[in-house]
């Protein structure tokens, strides 16, 4: 099976190596990276060969490709695999920055009948499936609401781009909204019904010109009402880069979920400041271990590109509420 990435502009690009060198039965053939300086770096950190741009990398018709640019070129380049004849794409999350891009990439797979598979490695998070198994059971009764966070820091500290709300399509709104979304929208077969949302720049800092708070309030058709907070609210000297937790709040019971709880705490003096080192399950891997299923078994991905498109949905409705300081229903028109 042979993969190859487009793009590092992503830094989970740089751990999907790993995850796909994993697999025994999968070559990594290469990569293409439109910065020549990160291209040089990646390709000789990892000894992996360098395309010259994404075309030549594509001439070597892959099985599959993953695909880890800026959020806004998602769209450019899932429609150049696909005319290139790849079947197989893994996008990274958001899918798009705007719901007519994550509607074209849809549709650019579609016709071409390739399989398109979100990057929402949450979803593979061991705690979280024993809570959603528990769920289904009916252990906990019926959930009646969850409070969720994905916080972290502001990541223009790994990539400058991630605060360029053109490249970016937002802030931490854009970057942290989608994958809870996914996860409830997954765990609970139901879709929002309607969302209300408050973001601002409540933790600046120097030329930021995206939000680095928000907060949403998400009401499901089947019931279910959830509070979320997104905001890049830890500080720099934070153990982490990110966390996502969820408490479910159920009829019989309550589970608590820390999808990254698996860590412990190193001290260096290089860093200056503790780290969580994970341990155990990888999620990152879980989800590569799918996609290269989907492709080995021809089949499609657990994660699809619809699933990217709603969380995407779920974005837009929450900068319109943001915008207009008013409740927004959804499906969006």
């Amino acid at each position: 099976m042979r993969i190859g990435i487009m793009s590092f502009a992503h830094h989970h690009a740089e751990a999907y190596i790993g995850n796909l060198r994993a697999i025994p039965d999968v070559e990594v053939i290469g990569f293409a990276d439109e910065v020549a300086q990160r291209a040089a770096t990646i390709a000789a950190q990892f000894s992996l060969r360098r395309f010259e741009d994404y075309r030549a990398l594509l001439r070597e018709a892959p099985d599959g490709v993953v695909i880890c640019c800026e959020n806004s070129y998602h769209r450019e380049l899932v429609e150049m695999a696909v005319s290139a004849g790849v079947k197989n794409i893994l996008c990274e999350k958001p899918l798009a920055t705007t719901l007519e891009d994550a509607r074209a990439i849809l549709s650019a797979a579609e016709s071409a009948n390739a399989r398109l598979m979100t990057a929402f490695p949450v979803r593979f998070s061991p705690p979280l499936n024993e809570v959603r198994t528990m769920i289904d059971a009916g252990k906990l009764g019926k959930i009646l609401g969850c409070n969720a966070t994905n916080q972290g820091e502001n990541p223009s500290y790994i990539r400058d781009w991630f605060v360029d709300k053109r490249l970016a399509g937002g802030g931490a709104i854009m970057d942290h909204t989608v994958h809870v979304v996914d996860v409830l929208r997954w765990m609970f077969h139901s879709e929002i019904a309607e969302l209300y949302a408050e973001g601002g720049d409540l933790f600046p800092a120097p030329g930021l010109k995206v939000e680095t708070a928000g907060v949403l309030m998400i009401s499901f058709a089947n019931g279910l009402f959830v509070g979320l907070d997104c905001s890049w609210s830890r500080p720099t000297f934070y153990p982490t880069w990110g966390n996502v937790k969820i408490e479910f709040v159920g009829e019989r019971g309550l589970a608590v979920v820390d999808v990254f709880g698996q860590r412990f705490t190193t001290y260096s003096h290089p860093e200056r400041r503790p780290l969580w080192t994970p341990w155990g399950s990888d999620i990152n891997q879980a989800m590569i271990d799918e996609f290269a299923a989907s492709i080995r078994e021809k089949r499609a991905p657990s994660v699809t590109g619809y699933d990217g498109l709603k969380a995407v949905e779920a974005v837009m409705a929450a900068y319109r509420s943001v915008h207009s300081h008013q409740p927004v229903k959804l499906p969006l028109a």
